[in-house]
C-alpha cells in the first residue's frame, strides 16, 4: 500500500494542524484498514491513496482551525466509515467520541478499526432520529458531526436534539452548502438552531466545500425529532 504519510502532513500544515509521527502512522493504518475492510463491505467509493488523503482525511480535518473539540463530547452522526469522526480523533485525542450509524455491520468495523488503532471511542447503533429520543443521548453533547448524510434541512432535525443547549452541531457540506443553509432557515427556527460559522473553503486539490457550525441556543421542543419518513418527504 503507497504510503500516505508526509502528503497528509504536508495537507495538514496547509490548514495550520502540525502532526506527529505518530498520528500519520495511524492515518495510514486507518486508510489500510478501512481498504480491506472495503473488499467485504462498501464502505468508500474512493480507493486510490492520495485521492482518499484529499477527499477523506484532509476534508475532515480542515475546519479544525475553526473550532476545538479538545475534552467535548463528540457525536459522530451517520459515522459510516467514521468520517468525520475517525480523522478527528486522531488529530485531537483529547475529544470523547461516540460514533453512532444504522448499521450495525458499519459499527462492527469501526471497533475493530479503533482497537487497532488503540482509539478509544464509543459506538451507538440506532438511526438517528432514534437515537436522539433516548435520555442517555438526548442533548447531552457537546458537539454533533455530520458529513455527507442529507440535506442540511433533514440534518438539523437528526443532529440539534442531540446536542445539549450551548453546543453546536457541525456540517461539512460541498459547494452547495449556501443553497442548502438558505433552506433549512425554518428548519433552525424550529429546532433553536443558530449559525455561527459559514466558511466556504477550497481543499489542495482546488475541491470547494463549506463548513456550518450551528449553536443550539435552546432545548428542542419534544416533538422533534419527528419520524424518520416525515423528516425526509417533509423537511422542516
Amino acid at each position: 500500500m503507497e504510503n500516505i504519510e508526509n502528503l497528509l502532513r504536508q495537507g495538514a500544515q496547509s490548514c495550520g494542524l502540525a502532526l506527529t509521527v505518530e498520528q500519520t502512522t495511524q492515518f495510514q493504518s486507518y486508510m489500510e484498514q478501512l481498504l480491506e475492510w472495503n473488499t467485504k463491505l462498501n464502505l468508500t467509493a474512493i480507493t486510490e491513496p492520495n485521492e482518499f488523503v484529499e477527499k477523506h482525511f484532509l476534508d475532515c480535518l480542515w475546519p479544525l482551525q475553526w473550532f476545538n473539540p479538545a475534552g467535548k463530547t463528540c457525536l459522530d452522526v451517520g459515522t459510516g466509515a467514521g468520517f468525520p469522526g475517525i480523522p478527528l480523533k486522531l488529530a485531537v485525542p483529547q475529544m470523547q467520541l461516540t460514533l453512532l450509524d444504522s448499521l450495525q455491520k458499519r459499527l462492527t468495523v469501526l471497533d475493530d478499526v479503533c482497537a487497532k488503532l488503540n482509539v478509544t471511542a464509543a459506538t451507538v447503533h440506532a438511526r438517528a432520529e432514534e437515537g436522539s429520543r433516548k435520555p442517555e443521548l438526548r442533548e447531552q453533547f457537546d458537539f454533533a458531526f455530520a458529513r455527507a448524510v442529507a440535506p442540511l434541512s433533514v440534518l438539523c432535525e437528526y443532529c440539534l436534539p442531540f446536542v445539549k443547549p450551548g453546543g453546536y452541531f457541525c456540517a461539512w457540506k460541498g459547494p452547495a452548502g449556501a443553497e442548502e443553509l438558505a433552506e433549512s432557515r425554518r428548519a433552525l427556527q424550529s429546532l433553536g438552531g443558530c449559525v455561527k460559522k459559514n466558511i466556504v473553503y477550497t481543499l489542495p486539490d482546488g475541491s470547494s466545500r463549506t463548513f456550518l457550525m450551528i449553536q443550539h441556543v435552546h432545548a428542542c421542543s419534544p416533538k422533534y425529532p419527528r419520524v424518520g419518513e416525515k423528516i425526509k418527504k417533509q423537511p422542516l
